[in-house]
C-alpha cells in the first residue's frame, strides 16, 4: 500500500485518488451552479466604474484634452497620477532599446487604444458617455504599421532617443554552417509568416481597487495569473510598501498569457483609487480586449535547411523577426517571442549545426505579450514545415524523414544546438504512434480515389518539445527583471482533520484545486474532497510566482508534495504514539493512520495536535503545519513533447478547410490526472486551430486594427473543432517530483504546423504551397489563382 493510494482492500471504503488517477474536478460544482466569483461579481460599497478614453489613432502628439465643464472632477489625465512611475521592463541595458510604458499617455500616442484619460461615474455606461464627450487635440504622425515600414531607412522612431526601431537582435551560433553547406546534397529555403492575434479569454481583463481603512492597505483585485508578482511591481510603481498593498485574484475566467503581464490599466486604476480614496472598477469590454490588450504572434521566418540525399539534416539557418508593438511589457520584455522561437527552433531533432537570429521590431501596435505556447508555436510552424519541404525535396514520406532526424532515446539527456538540455523521452516512438493512428496508407488510397464533392484530402504531421519547470539558472540566463525559479506551499491541518493547502500559483481553469489535492492524497492518504486549496490572495498565500509556462504542477505540485511528505512524518509519529505501534509500521490511508487492522483517524490525530497536546509524543511541538519552498532538481527544465497528426479536406472552389481527423500522441511525464491532461490537450488544440485557420488582427496603413469585434475576428467553435484523439506516453522526468513535466501549453503549439502541412499535402498536385497563417479562404484562393496564372 503506497502513500496516497486510498487502499480499498485495507479499508473497504475508498477508491484511489492520488497521482495518476482520473479524479473528477472538485472545483466544477461551483462553476456549473453559477457560484463562481469573478471580478465583475465583486461588490464593494461605493464603487464607481471607470472607462478609459483611448486613442483613436496609432501615432500622434497629444496636445490637449477638452473636458466638458459638467464632467470636471470625473476625468483624470496623467498629471492626476504623476506619482505613479512608468512601467520599465528592461533598464538601460547594452543592446536593448530603453522604453517607458506610461499608465496614461503623457505627450506621445503610440498605438490605437492606448489609454489617455480615466473617466469615472456611478455606472460604466455613464463613464463611457463622459469619455465620448471629451475632445482630443492631437497632431497625427506617420504610423509604423508594419515590420517593413518600421525597418525602412529614415523611418520615424517609435521612442525618443532611438536610432532605429529594433528593440534588440540576438544570435545563436553552434557549429560551422559553411561545413553543412558544403556537405549538403539538398538545400531547401522557406519564407513563413504567422498572423497577429489576441488571447480571447472568456473573461476579459479587469481591476477593482479600494482602500481598506481598517487594515490601512490598498486592496487591488485583478483578473491576473500572478497576484504576488503584481503586488511587488505595483508597490514599486506606486512608491508604497508591499506590506500596505494586497492583491487578490478571484476566480479567473481564462488567462492564456494576456493576464500574465503588469498592465498599465492596473497601475492607473490603483493609482487613481489611492488618490481619490474611493473604490474604482474597470472591466475591459471586448473591443478594448481586441485593440489594447497584449497581442500575440506576428512572426516572420527565413529558413534554410542543409540535408543529405535522404533528408538527414546537417544544419539549419533560421531568422525570426517579430513585431513586438509599441512597448516592452513587464516582466517578459519585448524580446520574449523572438528569443524563445530562435532558442527552441531545432525542436525534437538532432541537428548538429544551427545558426539562428532573433530580431524584435517596434511598431505602432498594441504591445506583444505572452500567449499559450509562447515562441514555441512559431518555432514549431517553422521547423515542421521546413522538414516537410526537405521530405518533398528528397521524395520521401515526411513522417520517415521526421522520425529519422529525431533525437533517439539513447541520446538522452541530450543538449541541443540551441543549448537546451532535453531530460528524457522517446521522440521517435511518439511520432510512430501518432502516424500509425492517422493511417497514411488509408489516406493515400483515399487521395487516389478522389472525393465525390471535389475536395482535396491531405494529411500532415508535426512534432515539438515543450520546456517546463524552468529553474533559477534558466530564468537568470534570460535576463528578466524577475527570476521565477521556485514555488512555495504551506500545508495546514485543521483540528477536525481536514487539510488546507496555501499555494502561490493561480487557477484560471486548469483544475489545479483538484490536482494539487491529488498530490496531497498521494503523500498523506487523505481524501481529495477533504483537501481545500487556497490561492490568489497575496495576504494569505505564501509568496509565489503564479501560473504560466506550464509550471503549475511541476513547481506547485512539487511544493505541495514536499509539504505533505513532511506533514506525513508528523502524522505518522502522532498516529503511532496513539496506536501504541512502531512508527515504521504505520501507514496512512483513507484519512487515517493504520497499524494492521487498527486505525486512528486524522480527526483524532489533529485533535491531539491542536487541542490536547498532552496526548502528543514526548517533546513534540503542537499543531500540524509545514511551509516549504520547492525547486526542481535541475534548473534547465523538464521537456514534454508530442506529435500531432491530422487529416484535412480542402475545397479548391471556396478555399474552405475542414479538419476531418486529429490525433495527438504526447508525453508529459507522469500524469497526475489523465482526465485533466486530456482536456488540456484538446483545449490547446482548439486554440491552435484558431491560430492556424481563423484568428488574425491585421492593420491598415494608418495603423488601424481591422478586427475589433467578433464580426471581424473569427474563433473556432464546436463545429470547427474535431473529436481529438489523444494517445498517452509517460516518460518521467528525473528532475521533478513524481517525474511530472508541464503540459498546459502543448496542445496549442503544433496545430498551425500540422494543419499547414496537411493543406500543402492536399494541394501538392496543384503546385501550391501555403506559408502563412491563418490559412483563410481568401489566402488559399489567392495561392490557387497565383499557381494557375503561372
Amino acid at each position: 500500500m503506497a502513500n496516497g493510494t486510498i487502499d480499498a482492500a485495507a479499508t473497504g471504503k475508498s477508491r484511489p485518488q492520488g497521482v495518476g488517477n482520473a479524479v473528477l474536478r472538485v472545483e466544477d460544482r461551483r462553476f456549473l451552479e453559477g457560484k463562481g466569483e469573478y471580478l465583475a461579481d465583486l461588490n464593494i460599497p461605493g464603487t464607481w466604474d471607470l472607462a478609459f478614453l483611448r486613442s483613436p489613432v496609432a501615432h500622434a502628439r497629444l496636445k490637449g484634452v477638452t473636458i466638458p465643464e459638467q464632467y470636471r472632477g470625473q476625468v483624470f489625465l496623467i498629471d492626476a497620477i504623476d506619482f505613479a512611475k512608468p512601467i520599465v521592463a528592461v533598464g538601460k541595458a547594452p543592446g536593448f532599446k530603453y522604453s517607458e510604458y506610461p499608465p496614461l499617455v503623457r505627450e506621445r500616442i503610440r498605438f490605437v487604444g492606448e489609454p489617455i484619460a480615466m473617466c469615472i461615474a456611478p455606472t460604466r455606461a455613464e463613464a463611457e458617455d463622459i469619455a465620448q464627450a471629451c475632445e482630443l487635440d492631437i497632431e497625427e504622425l506617420p504610423a509604423l504599421w508594419d515590420i517593413d515600414v518600421a525597418l525602412q531607412p529614415g523611418a520615424p522612431t517609435l521612442h525618443d532617443g532611438w536610432t532605429d526601431n529594433l528593440y534588440v537582435t540576438t544570435e545563436i551560433k553552434t557549429g560551422d554552417i559553411a561545413e553543412a553547406k558544403a556537405a549538403a546534397a539538398v538545400t531547401v529555403k522557406k519564407s513563413l509568416r504567422m498572423g497577429r492575434h489576441v488571447g480571447v479569454s472568456l473573461e476579459t481583463r479587469g481591476v477593482l481597487a479600494h482602500y481598506d481603512r481598517r487594515l490601512g492597505e490598498l486592496v487591488v483585485y485583478s483578473s491576473t495569473q500572478f497576484p504576488h508578482v503584481i503586488r511587488t511591481i505595483l508597490a514599486q510603481a506606486l512608491g508604497i510598501a508591499e506590506s500596505t498593498l494586497r492583491v487578490v485574484a478571484p476566480d479567473v475566467g481564462g488567462g492564456f498569457g494576456p493576464k500574465n503581464n503588469f498592465q498599465p490599466e492596473e497601475l492607473a486604476v490603483a493609482a487613481l483609487a489611492m488618490k481619490l480614496g474611493r473604490p474604482l472598477r474597470w472591466l475591459e469590454d471586448r473591443r478594448e480586449h481586441f485593440i489594447a490588450s497584449p497581442h500575440a504572434r506576428e512572426h516572420r521566418y527565413e529558413l534554410t535547411a542543409y540535408a543529405d540525399a535522404k533528408g538527414k539534416l546537417l544544419g539549419v539557418e533560421g531568422q525570426v523577426t517579430v513585431d513586438a508593438g509599441a512597448y516592452s511589457v513587464w516582466p517578459w520584455t519585448a524580446s520574449m517571442e523572438a528569443g524563445m522561437a530562435a532558442g527552441i527552433m531545432t525542436g525534437p531533432y538532432d541537428i548538429p549545426i544551427y545558426h539562428g537570429r532573433a530580431i524584435t521590431v517596434g511598431t505602432n501596435k498594441s504591445p506583444l505579450g505572452p500567449y499559450r505556447g509562447v515562441g514555441r508555436t512559431g518555432a514549431c510552424f517553422a521547423i515542421e514545415t521546413l522538414i516537410d519541404a526537405v521530405a518533398r525535396a528528397v521524395d520521401r514520406p515526411p513522417e520517415d524523414v521526421r522520425i529519422e532526424n529525431m533525437v533517439k532515446p539513447d541520446q538522452m539527456p541530450y543538449r541541443s544546438a540551441t543549448h537546451k538540455l532535453y531530460d528524457s523521452g522517446d521522440y521517435p516512438e511518439c511520432a510512430r504512434r501518432a502516424v500509425a493512428a492517422i493511417n497514411p496508407a488509408a489516406i493515400r488510397a483515399r487521395q487516389a480515389k478522389g472525393e465525390p464533392d471535389g475536395r482535396l484530402i491531405g494529411y500532415g504531421v508535426a512534432s515539438y518539445t515543450e520546456q517546463s519547470a524552468h529553474g533559477t539558472a534558466e530564468w537568470v540566463a534570460r535576463g528578466l527583471p524577475v527570476v521565477f525559479g521556485f514555488e512555495p506551499a504551506l500545508g495546514r491541518f485543521t483540528p477536525d482533520g481536514k487539510l488546507i493547502l496555501f499555494v502561490g500559483i493561480q487557477n484560471h481553469g486548469q483544475g489545479l484545486e483538484t490536482t494539487l489535492a491529488q498530490v496531497a492524497s498521494e503523500e498523506l492518504g487523505i481524501r481529495v474532497e477533504d483537501v481545500v486549496v487556497r490561492h490568489g490572495d497575496s495576504s494569505t498565500s505564501p509568496y509565489g510566482m503564479g501560473t504560466f509556462a506550464s509550471r503549475s504542477m511541476t513547481m506547485a505540485g512539487g511544493a505541495v508534495s514536499r509539504a505533505c511528505a513532511e506533514l506525513a512524518v508528523k502524522v505518522k509519529r502522532i498516529g503511532a504514539h496513539l496506536l501504541q505501534a512502531p512508527e515504521d509500521q504505520v501507514k496512512l490511508a483513507d484519512n487515517a493512520a493504520w497499524f494492521g487492522e487498527q486505525s486512528i483517524s486524522f480527526a483524532e490525530i489533529c485533535n491531539a495536535a491542536y487541542l490536547h497536546p498532552e496526548r502528543l509524543p514526548q517533546g513534540m511541538e503542537p499543531s500540524l503545519e509545514v511551509s516549504v519552498v520547492y525547486e526542481p532538481g535541475r534548473s534547465t527544465g523538464a521537456f514534454s513533447y508530442a506529435t500531432h497528426a491530422c487529416v484535412v479536406a480542402v475545397d479548391p472552389g471556396t478555399g474552405l478547410v475542414e479538419v476531418l481527423d486529429y490525433v495527438v500522441c504526447h508525453d508529459c511525464g507522469t500524469m497526475v490526472n489523465p482526465l485533466l491532461v486530456e482536456a488540456q490537450v484538446v483545449g490547446g488544440v482548439a486554440q491552435g486551430l484558431g491560430t492556424a485557420l481563423y484568428e488574425e488582427i491585421p492593420y491598415d496603413e494608418n495603423g488601424q486594427p481591422l478586427a475589433s469585434t467578433f464580426l471581424d475576428y473569427l474563433i473556432p467553435g464546436a463545429a470547427e473543432v474535431p473529436d481529438v484523439r489523444v494517445l498517452h506516453m509517460e516518460t518521467p522526468s528525473p528532475h521533478t517530483r513524481f517525474g511530472i513535466k508541464g503540459m498546459g501549453e502543448g496542445g496549442a503549439i503544433a496545430p498551425p504546423a500540422v494543419v499547414v502541412n496537411a493543406i500543402n499535402d492536399a494541394l501538392r498536385g496543384l503546385n501550391v504551397e501555403i506559408s502563412e497563417t491563418p490559412v483563410t479562404p481568401e489566402r488559399l484562393l489567392a495561392a490557387l489563382l497565383d499557381a494557375r496564372s503561372h
